[in-house]
């Protein structure tokens, strides 16, 4: 009989919500049975409406034995201190994005998972599990159309809050294109360069939207990322990747946002069948590095209007599949 994995979860703002409410009532043989957050009341809210419990800090949590697992979604600079008190812990831990705001941090998590010996880190790059995204990587990979030559991709939300700043659009928005776009391609970056058309008058304060983001690839692949976060008609993805002798897009869902929330179910079930079988198969804290490097190169580029090179350390042979 298959087990059920108990899952702690540090964080309960809206995203830790619906994931909550995702694992307990979509997943199965997953229930939730711990949550904490800094804000208490908001811990002690969803404990009740669940009847679990409710710890007073992420690391009580950790410590929990009936906890198998953990899923991280509170405030970003918090990420790196609580993967790395599971790492110590032992167990499985989902991170939403990013693994930590600083690239460094995400290297020490790295330095820590190895010297642990396994792999017990997740990151929440949802896109990879999109039905879409896997259809276009199969096109690719196939080498059907040739070679991959130039990608030309957007990101649009309908409006953001009005605290969203310039950094915001590389570092919280067009990251999921520099994950799901590295592993679409097979290839780390080389550069990186983010540069500003006309804004929107939708733009608040200092806000700059749209920021067109240009990444080239180790082998040459020329990359364009809109990011226009006050388009106000809609969520939209695109991707468009124009091949030696075709063309192939990101298939247009009659609903985004179904997809998306589709692409988030596959990504917590495979997370638990991992858990289950006990090892990690989606993107891993070096995943997670590798990100942060190309994103904190990219947001040097946006500060300083020029083209900006990606140095990562070399792969260690421990996250080689």
């Amino acid at each position: 009989m298959s087990k059920e994995i108990k899952v702690g979860v540090i964080g309960c703002g809206a995203i830790g919500r619906q994931h909550i409410a995702r694992l307990m009532n979509t997943i199965p043989e997953t229930r939730v049975v711990a949550v904490a957050d800094y804000y208490q009341p908001s811990a002690q809210a969803v404990a009740e409406q669940y009847g679990i419990t409710c710890c007073a800090t992420g690391e009580e949590l950790i410590a929990l034995p009936e906890v198998d697992a953990v899923l991280v979604t509170s405030a970003d600079p918090s990420h790196a201190g609580y993967v790395l008190e599971c790492i110590k812990a032992g167990k499985f831990v989902f991170c939403e994005k990013p693994l930590a705001p600083e690239a460094d941090a995400c290297k020490r998590i790295v330095e820590a998972e190895m010297a642990a010996g396994k792999q017990l880190v997740q990151v929440g790059f949802m896109r990879r599990y999109d039905e879409g995204y896997k259809q276009l990587k199969a096109a690719v990979d196939s080498g059907k159309y040739g070679e991959a030559l130039l990608l030309h991709c957007a990101h649009r939300n309908p409006s953001v809050p009005d605290d969203w700043d310039n950094s915001m659009a590389v570092e919280n928005s067009m990251v999921h294109e520099i994950d799901v776009l590295r592993w679409l391609l097979g290839e780390n970056y080389k550069t990186a360069e983010v540069v500003f058309p006309k804004t929107t008058r939708n733009a608040e304060g200092e806000l700059r939207d749209p920021q067109i983001m240009y990444l080239t690839t180790e082998s040459g692949v020329r990359i364009d990322v809109e990011s226009f976060v006050n388009c106000r008609y809609g969520y939209d993805v695109r991707c468009e990747v124009v091949c030696e002798e075709g063309c192939i897009n990101l298939p247009e869902p009659a609903n985004a946002m179904i997809r998306t929330k589709e692409a988030y179910n596959i990504e917590f079930q495979s997370w638990i069948n991992a858990c289950k079988e006990g090892r990690v198969d989606g993107p891993s804290a070096w995943d997670g590095y590798t990100a942060q490097v190309t994103a904190k190169a990219a947001s040097k580029a946006r500060d300083t209007q020029s083209v900006v090179e990606i140095k990562y350390d070399a792969m260690p042979d421990f996250y080689k599949k």
